[in-house]
């Protein structure tokens, strides 16, 4: 896949395509594939790529389609989903919440951070992320200044966006679902932003738990990253419409596409859970994130594709029309 833009070429990668063997009746040596699940995206992300600890990878022979596909229509993902909510007593947000404050802390700090102690995949996760922050504030300084600017950070996870934002000047109010996660924002902020003195320390970012739902009030700008990927089409039409709400001149989305390849992905990847439970990943059409802009008043300005070997984000971002 390649997708080309100006604005994002300088950090858009080419993903690689699995191939399939043809079936042949002669003898011939099965060629083997590798295909990776469609990776984790957030702070509130979804299917836990770091049981990929190898990593471990769904390893298809040469001519096995209709095995996949058979394969695919045994495994029971959703039942793994329900046991998983009943657990915690109620459905994704609960889900998302509890696995976020406790082993997906642990996890996901591991890999926003600078430690070495992550394996490939995690390691090629971070990158992606960064050049998704990356790209965001590129687009956001492309337009001028950020001192003085209100930003809402809607799902901040361990700051990585609400920091650099605060050190450009802005006014940043973030929030997360996990308090574990808003926790080790506030201590990353503290470390970073005051190192300098306080007397020349940017102002400290708002921080507060909270999950999409409850975001109030108004902003020059709303950017949430990453998060969709909690919420089901039917869900995720109404929470656009919720976050175009709160900003005035412009909102900035990160999510995951929805194409048949990274669907079938993702599907593999659910038939290797790991030791540990994961959330439940929606993918989303880019034609349903514009609709369900279209429909408050909002169209698409930019657009981007942010692709590394197991990292795959669509990133959008919405004005007035």
């Amino acid at each position: 896949m390649a997708y080309a833009s100006p604005l994002f070429a300088p950090t858009t990668f080419r993903a690689a395509k699995p191939r399939f063997s043809r079936l042949s009746s002669k003898p011939k040596t099965t060629r083997t594939v590798t295909v990776a699940c469609i990776p984790s995206l957030s702070t509130a992300s979804a299917t836990d790529l770091s049981l990929f600890d190898g990593p471990t990878l769904a390893v298809i022979g040469g001519g096995s389609v209709a095995a996949l596909a058979a394969a695919l229509s045994l495994t029971d993902p959703e039942r793994r989903r329900r046991l998983q909510a009943e657990e915690v007593g109620g459905g994704d947000k609960e889900v998302v919440k509890e696995y976020f404050n406790n082993s997906g802390f642990q996890r996901w700090k591991k890999i926003y951070g600078e430690t070495d102690d992550v394996n490939r995949v995690q390691l090629d996760i971070r990158l992606g992320h960064s050049k998704t922050v990356e790209n965001v504030l590129k687009m956001l300084k492309d337009e001028g200044s950020l001192e003085g600017v209100t930003v809402c950070d809607a799902g901040c996870g361990t700051g990585s966006l609400a920091i650099p934002l605060a050190k450009e000047g802005a006014i940043v109010s973030a929030s997360d679902i996990s308090a574990a996660m808003v926790a080790e924002a506030e201590k990353q902020a503290k470390e970073q932003l005051l190192a300098v003195g306080e007397n020349a320390a940017p102002a400290l970012p708002k921080f507060e738990v909270k999950d999409l739902e409850s975001l109030d009030g108004k902003y020059e700008t709303v950017v949430c990253l990453d998060v969709l990927i909690h919420y089901p089409q039917s869900k995720a039409d109404g929470m656009i419409a919720h976050l175009a709400s709160l900003a005035e001149n412009r909102l900035i989305l990160s999510f995951a596409p929805r194409t048949f390849y990274y669907d079938l992905l993702k599907r593999v990847g659910e038939l290797f859970p790991g030791p540990s439970k994961a959330t439940r990943a929606y993918l989303h059409a880019e034609a349903d994130v514009e609709r369900a802009l279209k429909k408050v008043g909002w169209r698409i300005r930019n657009r981007g594709l942010i692709t590394t070997q197991f990292y795959f984000a669509r990133l959008v971002e919405a004005v007035p029309a």
